[in-house]
């Protein structure tokens, strides 16, 4: 399994813990790095720094939302071919519709359950981990 590099944008504390808390209670290799709303994290990816290879997006979050993060990403020479997954609690149908069309790579819902929830990272982490990402 490959190292990721991750850029978790979620602006809940407890769920930035809750992720790292998954990755170490799996022994994954990966590297987080954690941006707190959709401005820090455009600005994270304008920046001469390595870009992550995959990002988990939270949708309600102050200053920039998840959609109106994507929608710039999404138009974004460069930036427009990194993974991006939806990490939410919204099942709300135009949540998921405004996302798709925008060209979201995935769209998860965060389980209740922390053992639900170890076991869909764990799941998405995998299959990131082995697919052939591009690097630019």
């Amino acid at each position: 399994m490959k190292e990721l590099t991750i850029l978790l944008i979620e602006d809940d504390t407890i769920e930035v813990m809750k992720l790292n808390r998954t990755i170490s209670k799996l022994k994954l290799p990966h590297k987080i790095i954690e941006k707190n709303n959709g401005e820090e994290a455009l600005e994270y990816l304008n920046s001469s720094g390595p870009l992550p290879d995959i990002i988990l997006l939270d949708l309600n979050m102050p200053k920039m939302n998840g959609i109106e993060f994507l929608a710039v990403l999404k138009h974004h020479e460069t930036l427009k071919y990194l993974p991006t997954i939806i990490l939410t609690t919204s099942s709300h149908q135009k949540d998921m519709l405004d996302c798709y069309s925008l060209g979201v790579t995935g769209y998860l819902i965060k389980p209740l359950k922390y053992d639900d929830y170890v076991s869909k990272i764990e799941k998405l982490l995998a299959y990131w981990s082995i697919n052939e990402l591009i690097k630019k």
